[in-house]
């Protein structure tokens, strides 16, 4: 499959920068349509690199469209859809990430919800990004309904098997989700020996998301390896989002200046 719009934007981006931020936006979380909207749009506006839209339970249908279109008319950013099902597709999106969940106890989130789903992307003409999605513990709600055999904190090399045999089935992305975890005292987000165990078995980018809450987790993450910070509920809950994302934006764009001044 060729590359497209969207992932050469990634790359390009990758290549520039260091490393990137993706802030991710769950209709269903906000109090309507047009607050998701605008919170996205105020993301793109203070250094998100790409919008990602979805949820792992109900962001389909008229929501789905309305918020996604809404969205794709105030940015000038990719808007990249995060499925939570086959349901979660729309066409007003820039691409989508056409994930399969490499550690799902079900072959339905494997190969069979991608089977079902792809002839309408193709139809759509909505760019899939091949991402092989791994859920870390404790997993939050997309390790529940992904009916997720969870990869153990403590045991980093599982993870980074798991991404290499993700890397050499042909997912040109990879991403360690630790689940969204607000009420979790103290870091919830993927281990920094977890991140540092990926990166050194893969070659793609590597996107870490799920119970990152403060700028040290942020930092501390690229550093261990991350390419890509996916940031949802800390934006979303913070008292002032528009700062709490020029927050993070400016930690991911030095530490990724680093990174490459050090290559």
């Amino acid at each position: 499959m060729k590359i497209g719009k969207t992932e050469k934007y990634i790359n390009e981006k990758l290549d520039d920068e260091g490393a990137l931020l993706f802030t991710l936006v769950d209709p269903l979380d906000y109090p309507s349509p047009d607050a998701a909207i605008s919170h996205a749009s105020a993301s793109a506006s203070n250094g998100a690199d790409v919008v990602l839209i979805g949820g792992s339970i109900g962001a389909q249908g008229d929501l789905l469209d309305n918020v996604t279109k809404g969205v794709k008319e105030k940015v000038d950013v990719p808007v990249v859809l995060f499925p939570g099902n086959i349901a979660t597709i729309t066409r007003h999106a820039d691409a989508l990430y056409f994930m399969s969940l490499l550690n799902a106890r079900n072959p339905y989130w494997i190969t069979q919800a991608q089977m079902l789903s792809a002839p309408l992307l193709k139809k759509l003409k909505v760019e899939p990004l091949p991402v092989g999605y791994i859920v870390v513990s404790p997993g939050g709600t997309v390790g529940w309904v992904g009916d997720a055999n969870m990869i153990p904190r403590e045991k980093p090399q599982i993870a980074a098997s798991l991404a290499l045999a993700g890397q050499f089935l042909g997912n040109r992305f990879i991403i360690t989700d630790a689940g969204s975890n607000p009420q979790l005292q103290g870091s919830s987000s993927v281990p920094y020996e977890m991140i540092k165990a990926v990166r050194n078995a893969i070659d793609v980018p590597y996107i870490i998301g799920g119970g990152v809450k403060d700028e040290e987790t942020v930092r501390n993450s690229i550093r261990a390896g991350a390419d890509i910070i996916q940031i949802g509920t800390a934006i979303e809950q913070s008292k002032n989002a528009d700062s709490k994302t020029k927050l993070f934006s400016r930690a991911i764009k030095e530490e990724g200046k680093k990174r490459k001044g050090s290559r």
